[in-house]
């Protein structure tokens, strides 16, 4: 275990119960940053705008008939 993971294990022991959940729900926040920062424009949504054109191009997709598999689909996804 690195030093820094060591040093944020000892102070997880230390907090207080009730802050725990905010703790975890942080962490996940941070994550999802990291992965945000790390996604390709392709599946990134920037804005509302920019969701309804992915959301048109994935219905223009399904009546092209344009379809991947849920497993095809998450083995992209691994892919990346």
């Amino acid at each position: 275990m690195s030093i820094e993971k060591q040093k944020l294990y000892n102070e997880i022991e230390t907090l207080p119960e009730e802050l725990t959940n905010q703790v975890i729900n942080f962490i996940e926040y941070l994550k999802i940053s990291y992965i945000d920062t790390e996604a390709p424009d392709s599946i990134t949504i920037k804005s509302k705008k920019d969701l309804k054109e992915k959301l048109q191009k994935g219905l223009d997709d399904i009546k092209a008939n344009k379809v991947y598999s849920l497993d095809e689909a998450f083995s992209k996804i691994d892919n990346m």
